[in-house]
């Protein structure tokens, strides 16, 4: 058998560059024909976007490989381009420096509950075999003098196209440019490549700044010798119109309903995924002021409620605290050493137990946070016990392109009853105890989830084009009789517009901290005044 010539580098690189247009960018060519359809008028334009494509890959290709380090950089942009491929087909997710967050900070469990047949398919036809392929080539021996002034001029020539190509079609591209923004984030692999480069040099500038402290005049009146016991539940991935107490056809807070309930239906939320939800939860800083710089340098409410003397617990059926309960008791409840109860997975409802123990062993008010799994996707049928399927049929396939609108939605609403149950266990928990303290339970929701709409499934979208149902998410508020808030005003603010920049100042109003952190007009609750 002949055997192949060995080839140059740059010919490498321009093939590698030509299989990733070709078939990891379904996507974002899928996307361009819905803005501008295929047509005589528009064929010139959509041609020259494949040419602009492949020589802006070419030349991020050409300035990260050289004679040693271009198969291990060519082999790595393969694998990983047919995941982000199979993600941004399937679930039209968009790859951005928030989702490599939310993906460096998942748990083996989670990442199992993605991956799929399909998933592997595209890893090994669009990553492992091209791979194979690039790892078994010769390339041409030539001088590092040699390769660098061959791809010094394969970037010049391709930078020369980009600059011919933009500037004969100037028209469409102006439009393409300034009114359609969105349409770059679909860019595989350039897209993620210039997302991992902010998220790398973020982070190596946050970890040089050292920790700022807030809220160090925090202090409760002497005077004020009432208990507070506030549950703060930290929900995951529920959106607001799939509460029946919000006006949902389907009975997914049949609990609840019977509860004394203020119900939140305009919250909105910091972010869309939990990487960045949860931690601006908890910050200071609005949504629009909110950075994850500022959320990782700077204490937040519960260190400011610490420095007040409350005492907090933080426990966690999910991933992890995402840096907020960094510096207050911590415990993990994905683990069958401490939550008893688990069965195909660890439950919610077993980060109740023990709580009266720990409740009867504290002195002063008292905070619980409670970080759910909640309906955390895609596998929603995992989120819930057999005996909660209470809609069918259920979509019982993590990969959801495999289940009608119909099951998504049973199997994710059979996850809020769940909730339901959970959050009614907690409310009589607090019960158990408004004779010795003030009581409360605050549902938030970190963000919520698309369900298949306008061909959208779960949550990770940049903020300023999520759908509503990403960003729209349910909370509710119950007060025990001892709980000095004017429970007729809160009930009339049900339909109020809020949103996560409410919580911080909700939680110092609870605990009657007084400090200069503290805004009154976000502090939605009217409190009575004692006697």
């Amino acid at each position: 058998m002949k055997q192949i010539p060995p080839i140059s580098q740059s010919f490498l690189i321009i093939l590698t560059a030509l299989f990733l247009v070709l078939f990891n960018n379904v996507s974002f060519f899928a996307n361009v024909i819905k803005t501008y359809p295929l047509s005589l008028s528009n064929l010139a334009f959509l041609v020259s976007l494949f040419f602009l494509l492949l020589c802006f890959i070419i030349i991020i290709l050409a300035v990260v490989s050289y004679k040693h380090t271009i198969k291990p950089v060519l082999i790595t942009v393969l694998l990983i381009s047919s995941v982000a491929s199979y993600f941004m087909n399937s679930y039209n997710t968009i790859l951005d420096e928030t989702m490599l967050a939310n993906a460096l900070q998942t748990n083996f469990a989670e990442a199992v509950d993605l991956v799929n047949i399909k998933l592997l398919s595209y890893f090994i036809f669009l990553g492992v075999m091209p791979s194979y392929l690039v790892y078994k080539v010769n390339i041409k021996d030539s001088s590092f003098k040699a390769g660098l002034l061959s791809k010094v001029k394969l970037t010049l020539i391709s930078a020369l196209t980009i600059g011919l190509i933009i500037f004969s079609l100037s028209k469409y591209y102006a439009s393409f440019i300034r009114e359609h923004k969105v349409l770059r984030l679909y860019t595989n692999p350039v897209f993620y490549i210039y997302s991992t480069a902010k998220y790398i040099s973020s982070n190596l500038k946050i970890k040089k700044q050292p920790l700022q402290h807030i809220g160090k005049d925090a202090k409760i009146d002497k005077m004020d010798i009432d208990r507070e016991l506030v549950i703060l539940v930290i929900g995951e991935t529920v959106r607001a119109d799939r509460f029946s107490l919000n006006g949902y056809s389907k009975k997914t807070n049949p609990l609840l309903e019977k509860e004394n309930i203020v119900s939140f239906s305009n919250m909105s939320s910091c972010g869309t995924s939990t990487a960045v939800s949860v931690p601006c939860i908890f910050s200071k800083f609005s949504r629009a002021e909110y950075s994850d710089e500022k959320g990782q340098t700077y204490e937040n409410i519960l260190d400011v409620l610490s420095h007040a003397g409350v005492n907090i617990l933080w426990r966690d059926n999910n991933s992890d605290s995402k840096g907020v309960a960094l510096r207050v008791p911590h415990e993990n409840y994905r683990t069958k050493k401490r939550n008893t109860i688990c069965d195909t997975e660890c439950r919610d409802e077993g980060m109740l137990t023990g709580l009266q123990d720990y409740i009867n062993h504290q002195q002063g008010d008292i905070l619980i946070v409670l970080h759910q799994m909640g309906n955390h996707g895609p596998a929603y049928y995992k989120r819930y016990p057999e005996g909660f399927e209470h809609f069918t049929p259920a979509c019982k396939d993590k990969n959801l392109e495999n289940c009608t609108h119909e099951q998504i939605s049973n199997s994710y609403d059979n996850a809020i009853v769940y909730t339901d149950y959970f959050l009614s266990k907690a409310i009589q928990l607090l019960k158990n105890n408004s004779d010795k303290y003030e009581t409360a339970l605050f549902y938030v929701s970190d963000h919520g989830e698309s369900l298949g709409e306008n061909g959208i499934y779960l949550h990770g979208m940049p903020y300023f084009i999520a759908p509503d149902s990403q960003t729209h998410v349910a909370s509710v508020f119950w007060a025990g009789e001892n709980m000095k808030i004017d429970k007729t005003k809160l009930k009339a603010k049900e339909h109020q517009v809020i949103s996560h920049d409410n919580v911080f100042h909700i939680l110092l109003g609870l605990f009657e901290v007084q400090t200069k952190t503290y805004k009154k007009e976000l502090d939605i609750i009217d409190y009575v005044e004692k006697d």
